[in-house]
């Protein structure tokens, strides 16, 4: 095992939560390391467009937007390292990181910003036909599907979000929800009307099956109100039904929720003292790109204190 590194303060998830967090960290003189395991941005990073944060009339690309959000971090001295970690102990007051890679780091403070993955619907033929026309990422893989049809599975602002984007490319988007209307904001809902010639929306309806010899070739959905099963002809799928957190490395270090997610105060501290959390894999009531932000400067904030307080140099 190599050498164990010492910093004041570790963020776990470079999603706009952690890199808030490390910006304000860094400016305040706090020595941070930042971990993520995949990209930075987290699912900002494979968002299309962002219109709902402040400060760009017109809207950003999500991986503009977090590419900004990144060299801001950087710029002001956070060490990025792209490696999981897998636990997180304490040991005095100290806190020690253990990475995929066996690598250890030892800090006083701690940032957990994971964010949430994409919620499987755990039907038949799902996870047998992922990468052959199932997918969680419109952003990505839409372009695959040009001219062909397709299913979309949400109502929420993403699902509704990623239709959008998906009838651009495809020659038919079916828009399945549960209800008998969407859970998205409603200048999403106006512009699903306004497309309405390519994106037909299925009512009171739930995916029970996906069909397929090797690729995808229709989903089968079952009417909540009479119980009839239809299917639905499509090439390719695209299931928005909700997040699960990226939490589960974290059972043993801090209380969290039934689903997983984090409890945390309005200060962001977790059950455990030195610990914070922010961003979407945080127990609250909105997950969005601002929210995240907001939590991530918070957390900073209470952890700098934190610190500062451990090593005897906080301004009395």
């Amino acid at each position: 095992m190599d050498k164990e590194k010492v910093y004041e303060a570790a963020i776990i998830g470079a999603g706009p939560g952690g890199l808030t967090a490390g910006i304000y960290l860094a400016r305040a003189g706090v020595k941070t390391i930042l971990f993520e395991r995949l990209i930075a941005g987290g699912q900002l990073a494979i968002s299309e467009w962002v219109e709902n944060y402040p400060g760009f009339p017109e809207g950003i690309e999500g991986g503009m937007l977090s590419e900004q959000f990144k060299k801001q971090a950087m710029r002001f001295g956070v060490e990025i390292n792209q490696d999981e970690v897998i636990q997180v102990k304490k040991e005095g007051s100290d806190k020690i990181i253990r990475t995929k890679s066996k690598k250890d780091y030892r800090c006083l403070g701690v940032i957990i910003a994971t964010g949430a993955s994409p919620k499987q619907l755990n039907i038949p033929g799902e996870r047998e036909l992922q990468g052959r026309g199932v997918s969680y990422c419109a952003t990505c893989d839409g372009p695959l599907f040009k001219d062909k049809e397709v299913v979309v599975i949400g109502g929420g602002d993403t699902a509704v979000q990623e239709a959008i984007f998906l009838a651009k490319f495809c020659k038919k988007v079916s828009l399945v929800h549960r209800r008998d209307r969407l859970r998205a904001t409603k200048i999403l809902q106006e512009r699903i009307e306004a497309l309405k010639e390519k994106i037909e929306p299925v009512w009171n309806c739930v995916p029970v099956e996906v069909k397929g010899e090797g690729r995808v070739e229709a989903v089968v959905v079952k009417d909540v109100k009479i119980g009839k099963l239809k299917g639905i002809p499509c090439q390719g799928v695209f299931i928005f039904a909700g997040t699960i957190p990226n939490s589960s490395f974290l059972k043993r270090t801090v209380k969290l929720d039934r689903q997983g997610y984090i409890i945390a105060d309005e200060d962001m501290k977790t059950s455990a003292k030195g610990v914070y959390a922010c961003g979407d894999v945080r127990k609250k009531l909105f997950r969005q790109v601002v929210t995240a932000c907001g939590e991530g400067a918070t957390a900073a904030f209470a952890c700098q204190h934190y610190i500062e307080h451990i090593k005897g140099t906080e301004y009395k």
